[in-house]
């Protein structure tokens, strides 16, 4: 996807996401009745909002005057309003990006807003708070319909993998190098949004436009911090120091969780649909990948992935099976017999055209073409 978000026109006719938005529905319509207004600052549209019906309308976190809130609801409007003192904002209208997480970087990663969401979440995790599960619920609602909004249309394929893959490795160039292919095949390149082997496919997306040279260059800027132990700070500023040098990448997706707190979100990812609850990421994540997966080797996690994948094309649910391509011919039949019993699955049902394992990462486009990614 080498667009930038020009993705607002595609989403529901009737969700306000920014104040051009609103302006221009007042201007045009004269109305706000039945809208849904999401998380824009209306201080300053004070008269806008006491002179134009809102009957009906939703206001998701927008602050306002009280005055305004007043009518509004004097109107019949449903007003939601800011939660104050959170590290993060509930009701967002659109996905994160990278510099958003990633700001105070400089004093280092534990003033930044992704750490001190984790933390809140660690807080209220254990004293079980409903109010705090229910912002959870809101926060990660308003992220799948942002990803939705961002990705219709798009031909996603997904690339897994572990978080365990070092930069510097030449795994991680060869992880990076396949995310530049699938990327300059025309495709949304989609990950888990974390380090490892998902941080070289986002990188190698982002690679995509320059040429072949600039993505050995920036993998030797990026081995000086390999991994994001001990210092998440050091990691993530090696990459902005990478996108500070090509500051033109393609976009792609990244879509981690704070779930796994000690993982930071790679900075390679131009949208990042960050979640509270893992299964709602996993899930989502694998079922927005309509032009197929790719598996990199990898544990636990990725051996997950492959049967989340698997069952709705086992079963049809979402349609027509999608591709899955296994990489690593010994990985996945011996030291994780994965592939066996995948092919035991998929034995006389339509998936069965649809799965393939090979030895070497360079073959895992060719495979996805073939199996009709």
């Amino acid at each position: 996807m080498q667009t930038s978000p020009a993705h607002a026109a595609h989403h529901d006719e009737r969700e306000i996401e920014t104040l051009e938005d609103f302006d221009a529905t007042v201007s045009a319509r004269g109305t706000l009745a039945g809208y849904r207004v999401q998380a824009i600052d209306l201080t300053d549209r004070t008269r806008e909002l006491l002179t134009t019906d809102t009957s009906g309308a939703v206001f998701l976190g927008c602050p306002m005057r009280e005055d305004a809130a007043q009518k509004i609801r004097t109107d019949g409007a449903l007003v939601f309003p800011p939660v104050p003192a959170l590290p993060f904002d509930p009701y967002r209208g659109h996905l994160y990006t990278a510099d958003e997480l990633f700001a105070s970087l400089e004093k280092g990663y534990e003033q930044t807003p992704d750490a001190l969401a984790h933390a809140w979440f660690q807080d209220t995790k254990a004293d079980g708070d409903i109010f705090a599960s229910m912002l959870r619920a809101v926060h990660d609602d308003s992220i799948s319909d942002a990803l939705d909004e961002l990705l219709r249309g798009a031909r996603v394929v997904g690339v897994m993998g572990g978080h365990a893959m070092a930069r510097g490795t030449e795994a991680y160039a060869g992880a990076a190098r396949l995310g530049r292919e699938l990327s300059r095949d025309g495709l949304t390149v989609a990950t888990g949004g974390g380090p490892g082997a998902m941080e070289a496919a986002n990188l190698g997306a982002y690679a995509a436009p320059y040429e072949d040279e600039m993505l050995e260059e920036a993998c030797r800027l990026l081995a000086r911090a390999p991994s994001f132990t001990p210092s998440i700070t050091d990691w993530a500023q090696a990459a902005f120091e990478v996108r500070g040098r090509w500051p033109k990448g393609n976009h792609s997706v990244g879509i981690p969780t704070w779930f796994y707190g000690h993982e930071p979100p790679n900075p390679f990812a131009a949208y990042i649909a960050k979640y509270f609850a893992n299964a709602t990421r996993e899930d989502g994540l694998l079922a927005r990948c309509n032009a197929g997966v790719i598996f990199l080797p990898g544990a636990a996690g990725t051996v997950q992935e492959i049967f989340d994948n698997a069952t709705p094309n086992y079963y049809q649910s979402r349609g027509e099976p999608t591709p899955m391509v296994l990489v690593d011919r010994e990985h996945w039949t011996e030291r994780l017999p994965t592939w066996p019993l995948l092919q035991a699955l998929a034995r006389e049902r339509s998936m069965e055209s649809r799965i393939a394992l090979v030895d070497r990462i360079e073959e895992a486009p060719t495979a996805l073409k073939r199996l009709g990614g």
